[in-house]
């Protein structure tokens, strides 16, 4: 039980590195452009909390809401992968350009999608069980809404960063 807690925690706090990293980065928080930034920082300081917590409990709610988190945790970062190219370094996959990061902050960002996928995907089998294995599968098969999701911000920050420069990253107006 305490290997299922840590790979839960573990997946949880990947996406609030990967979260962090992006808004700090200037290219916005996820579901920004849907909901505004102030709505997008409430719903991810409540989500967060409510991870963590399900990670270091016990019992079906706790192990269901952490599957659903290891699931969106592995559909999260395939869309980096899908949405942005990539090539092998030593054998694996790191994204070469991604949401408007520079050069210099990709291989952080890079160890920041490991971290959250190793997590995520080790997280995973505990999920294999009568009544939890659903909320594994239903954060899996977020993954073409992230995807359109991604896209869709992906957009709107190019053109948030031409109306409000000093607000974005520079990156996203090249």
């Amino acid at each position: 039980m305490r290997i299922r807690r840590l790979l839960a925690t573990g997946s949880a706090l990947g996406l609030l590195a990967h979260n962090a990293f992006e808004t700090r980065a200037g290219v916005g928080l996820v579901f920004e452009p849907f909901i505004g930034r102030r709505g997008a920082y409430a719903l991810w300081s409540a989500y967060f909390p409510l991870m963590l917590a399900a990670a270091a409990r016990e019992g079906e709610k706790a192990r269901r809401l952490s599957a659903f988190s290891a699931g969106i945790g592995v559909a999260g970062v395939a869309v980096h992968f899908k949405a942005w190219p990539w090539s092998l370094h030593r054998g694996l996959p790191m994204l070469d350009e991604a949401e408007g990061l520079s050069e210099e902050q990709l291989p952080a960002y890079n160890a920041v999608l490991w971290f959250w996928l190793v997590c995520s995907v080790l997280d995973l089998p505990a999920a294999n069980r009568p009544g939890v294995r659903r909320f594994a599968v239903a954060g899996l098969l977020n993954f073409p809404i992230l995807l359109a999701s991604a896209r869709h911000h992906f957009r709107w920050a190019r053109e948030q960063a031409e109306l409000d420069p000093a607000r974005w990253s520079p990156a996203l107006r090249e």
